[in-house]
């Protein structure tokens, strides 16, 4: 795995619309070495790429996307509101992005905290991820995140080798160490702003890796750099060029 790894934060969200093929094209054009996306359940509990919780800010519909099926959201234009030009652009499935993403880059499944239930259905988003990643032979290709830490968890019980990381907005604490190695965790996904090379160096401690992500498309990079993270998710590859001072 490189060091540092550059992840593109929605795909290349910089310059194509966000969690678009577009933009996962983009990112492998642009050299990413691995992709983050998001996903959500539809009403019908397919797979779908998406970050919000309603389809409003990224499409021409509005309501919530798992009140909406597979069909509809497929029919929605995922690509006019960031520029007119990317008008033919969907919604994906994971398992699209899976098959542009194999054989050329990692990709970090961002699993949506409002897609886990307490009851874990046989088709419980989580065992959905599993199976299709089984499926399509890329178990060594992934990293699985999310903010729902006892989804990880579940995760971990169904498949002892697959890649975990604990996103979190809050600085490392007693907590996230807790769970960290209840899971038998990966990696460690803070918001950039409150890291800092004590956080960096007691998670290096552990063994995991330190992935900070862009908020608004704003990340210092030389300074995570400085720190010794593991890599960064960034919204625009230029970003992905800098280096360590």
């Amino acid at each position: 795995m490189p060091t540092p790894l550059f992840i593109a934060h929605r795909g290349y969200s910089a310059c194509y619309p966000e969690n678009t093929l577009a933009a996962f094209n983009g990112a492998i054009d642009a050299g990413a070495h691995m992709i983050e996306l998001d996903v959500c359940l539809s009403k019908d509990r397919h797979l779908v790429v998406i970050h919000d919780e309603t389809v409003d800010r990224t499409t021409n519909g509005t309501g919530a996307v798992k009140a909406l099926t597979m069909d509809q959201l497929d029919r929605l234009d995922a690509g006019s509101w960031f520029d007119p030009r990317f008008n033919t652009e969907r919604l994906p499935t994971l398992a699209q992005v899976l098959d542009a993403a194999k054989g050329h880059l990692l990709v970090n499944i961002e699993i949506k905290p409002e897609a886990f239930e307490a009851d874990g259905p046989a088709d419980a988003v989580e065992r959905q991820v599993l199976n299709l990643v089984r499926g399509k032979n890329m178990l060594d290709e992934v990293l699985v995140s999310s903010f729902e830490w006892q989804m990880l968890e579940n995760l971990r019980k169904l498949e002892p080798g697959i890649a975990l990381g604990l996103l979190a907005e809050a600085p490392a604490d007693e907590r996230l160490i807790h769970w960290y190695q209840r899971i038998n965790g990966f990696s460690w996904h803070p918001d950039f702003r409150v890291l800092t090379r004590q956080q960096v160096d007691s998670l290096h401690d552990l063994g995991a890796r330190v992935f900070p992500y862009a908020v608004d498309g704003r990340i210092d990079s030389l300074g995570m750099l400085a720190m010794g993270v593991d890599g960064l998710i960034v919204d625009d590859p230029r970003q992905m060029t800098a280096r360590q001072p």
